[in-house]
């Protein structure tokens, strides 16, 4: 019962670390002090590091020469195209909007896994992905944003992409988790990642003046990089022991809240009623995507 316990705190801190990070991650870009996939890069370099440095908290194990394909697959959808389209996103939409995109997620699993591993589909969740596509669609739409130069459609549509590529990431490495311990995984998968995001981020990175951070700025980026990315991976296995996947993917519902709170709170976005009316039909069809039957 103990161990349970500290999982459930385990899995409500990762939703916690990554419902902050929307508002850090944009303050960072908005002012201009860092580039999106320079940030990226900057972020998973960080965390490999991290990742590579504590490896001995796993087992030692040998990775079939096989798997090694299936990593560099694992690390195009689940860190390249993903992070990079995130934080593209959020350059041009709020943090209150990328969190509610985000949890489209488990909608787009259902679609790719009906294709790719044959599973049922109900009229019940056809009627939930189609709820949750119409939210997203609305809050995309007619969705604002209170800073200049954001662009909420098309930052909307990169936070889209992105949570598409990393229900395809969870479709490739389902089998993979089984297979091998979450650290030993993580490690190759950054790794991969690193090495694919280099091209994309080495020349924002290096144009970075880092001279001009403000104390916060570099809060939010130290934040980021050891918080919300090698944080919430690190803690995400320690849930998992105890927990079963279904219960740790519900503490996804948490995002868009603390997301929203803190943005509120910092200055960075608002609600709006169109916000609210699209935040619920994309809850709705999540919870009907995810009901058991």
């Amino acid at each position: 019962m103990k161990t349970r316990y500290w999982a459930l705190i385990a899995a409500f801190l990762v939703q916690l670390l990554y419902g902050l990070n929307f508002t850090y991650a944009k303050d960072v870009m908005a002012g201009g002090y860092m580039k999106p996939f320079g940030f990226i890069l900057l972020r998973v370099a960080g965390a490999t590091a991290l990742f590579w440095l504590f490896s001995f908290l796993g087992p030692r194990e040998k990775i079939e020469r096989k798997d090694y394909l299936t990593f560099f697959y694992a690390a195009v959808f689940g860190v390249t195209i993903n992070m990079l389209c995130f934080f593209k996103g959020l350059e041009f939409t709020t943090p209150i909007h990328a969190s509610v995109i985000m949890i489209t997620t488990p909608i787009i699993v259902l679609v790719l896994s009906s294709f790719y591993l044959k599973e049922q589909v109900t009229s019940l969740k056809i009627f939930g992905v189609i709820l949750g596509f119409t939210g997203a669609l609305v809050l995309s739409i007619y969705g604002k944003s209170n800073l200049e130069g954001d662009n909420v459609l098309l930052g909307n549509l990169f936070v889209f992409i992105n949570a598409i590529s990393y229900s395809i990431y969870i479709i490739i490495v389902k089998k993979l988790t089984y297979k091998y311990h979450p650290f030993t995984f993580i490690r190759w998968l950054f790794l991969f990642g690193l090495i694919l995001i280099i091209p994309f981020g080495y020349n924002e990175l290096v144009a970075t003046q880092f001279s001009t951070f403000t104390p916060y700025i570099t809060f939010s980026v130290l934040f980021v990089v050891v918080g919300a990315t090698f944080g919430t991976y690190l803690l995400n296995p320690l849930a998992l022991r105890s927990l079963k996947a279904s219960t740790v993917t519900t503490f996804i519902y948490i995002q868009p809240v603390i997301a929203g709170i803190f943005a509120i709170i910092m200055g960075s976005d608002s609600i709006t009623p169109v916000k609210l009316i699209a935040s619920a039909l994309i809850f709705t069809g999540v919870y009907l995507v995810t009901k058991k039957t």
